[in-house]
């Protein structure tokens, strides 16, 4: 490396490999003759930025900053106010990235930008998502102050491609215009991740949310047009007992568990009491969910990674409404066998199906695994059996229309 002394910079590829090279054996560029402008230049071109030394407010501070902007009639929404908190999430973040450059974070709703700051001492390059205009003017200042390591926009992650027709208004926002102002072209699906995503889940909205994530992700539609993208989310910790519920569990496992299971790795990377948010309530009030049946205590940050063999079979996104549809169905009536909602749908050799699947004909909705279901589904797709006429037409647009 020390023959690159003298020599012009070499281009954004080879900044990378030197750089990626450099630090596996443990140097620094700028020992062997490289300025320290060469060095930036390498680091950005890894995805790694130097970092710019930010002050992270207190959260007794930023707390008085979310209730001076707070505006009546607005939808409760809760923020990260304690540095260790934002510290924590920012090594959840950064764990499981591999050798190469690190991903872009879209932080969705950073309100007085806690998370925010962190990330970028910590070197990430950050799109900051804020639907509210009154925390806009210090994410501006804080993204004029630094070199292209920021990026704000005015926009809604929660209102992502709404199904409306006419023009788009903010700070609802199109997915393409989005991506396009990040600078994230879209990648071949089994690629590596494009871009990690975090944002907490609005509460009153927490399912409908994930319901319009799922059918995205199975139609390869919105932010997943662009590849598999990363969710990193804090969800109530009795969504997240749905999500990773196992065969049996009366209370817990739905369809929703199931099309979750099929389409993504679920990793649950920290849990943090509700007590540990500020929300924008004019009392502070913590305004915690009441539930009667799953625990309800914390706030659960997890992971959502599609899969990358998704789509490997005869599960495609041209015909994944109809998995979603199906999944729906058996479980409309849990306790009910699968063996009769398929003779409910009309379907002849039902019970040979079955037996060919080893999947008992007396077995309930709820006693399958995931991936018994996509194994039914793809032996359906390919079976004489399957016809869309199963499906009726105010049902399946019912479910697909989920518009928030």
């Amino acid at each position: 490396m020390a023959m690159l002394a003298g020599r012009a910079p070499p281009g954004i590829a080879g900044c990378r490999r030197l750089l990626e090279a450099a630090l596996a054996a443990g140097l620094r560029p700028l020992l062997c003759g490289l300025s320290p402008c060469w060095w930036v230049t390498a680091r950005r071109a890894a995805g790694q930025w130097p970092s710019p030394g930010l002050r992270v407010p207190e959260a007794a501070e930023t707390e008085r900053l979310v209730q001076e902007l707070h505006r009546p009639g607005a939808s409760l929404r809760r923020f990260i106010a304690c540095p260790q908190l934002a510290r924590t999430v920012q090594r959840c973040l950064r764990s499981g990235a591999g050798p190469g450059a690190q991903c872009v974070v879209l932080e969705c709703a950073p309100g007085p930008g806690i998370l925010t700051r962190t990330l970028l001492n910590a070197g990430v390059r950050v799109v900051a998502l804020e639907s509210n205009s009154a925390f806009l003017p210090n994410l501006q200042s804080l993204e004029n102050s630094l070199d292209g390591q920021l990026k704000v926009i005015y926009g809604d992650f929660f209102r992502l491609d709404p199904l409306v027709t006419g023009t788009v208004k903010p700070p609802a926002v199109c997915s393409d215009k989005l991506f396009e102002a990040m600078g994230v072209a879209a990648v071949p699906w089994r690629a590596d991740l494009p871009v990690k995503v975090f944002g907490i889940l609005p509460q009153k909205k927490e399912r409908n949310v994930l319901w319009r994530l799922l059918f995205a992700l199975y139609e390869c539609n919105s932010i997943y047009r662009y590849g598999r993208v990363e969710l990193n989310v804090f969800v109530s910790e009795k969504e997240y007992k749905v999500l990773t519920a196992k065969p049996g569990d009366v209370r817990a496992y739905q369809a929703l568990t199931v099309l979750w299971q099929v389409g993504c790795e679920i990793e649950l990377l920290h849990s943090e009491p509700w007590s540990s948010f500020i929300t924008n309530l004019k009392n502070g009030a913590l305004a915690v969910p009441k539930t009667m049946w799953l625990p309800n205590d914390h706030l659960c940050l997890i992971r959502l990674t599609p899969q990358q063999n998704l789509f490997t079979g005869s599960l495609k996104p041209t015909n994944s409404s109809n998995f979603i549809f199906m999944v729906k169905q058996c479980f409309a009536k849990p306790r009910s066998r699968v063996m009769d909602k398929f003779n409910s749908w009309s379907l002849d050799n039902a019970g040979k199906l079955l037996r060919e699947l080893e999947i008992p004909e007396n077995a309930e909705s709820r006693s399958l695994y995931p991936e018994d279901y996509k194994r039914l589904f793809e032996a359906l797709q390919n079976s004489s059996m399957f016809t869309e006429t199963w499906f009726h037409d105010e049902a399946f647009e019912s479910i697909r229309n989920i518009n928030l």
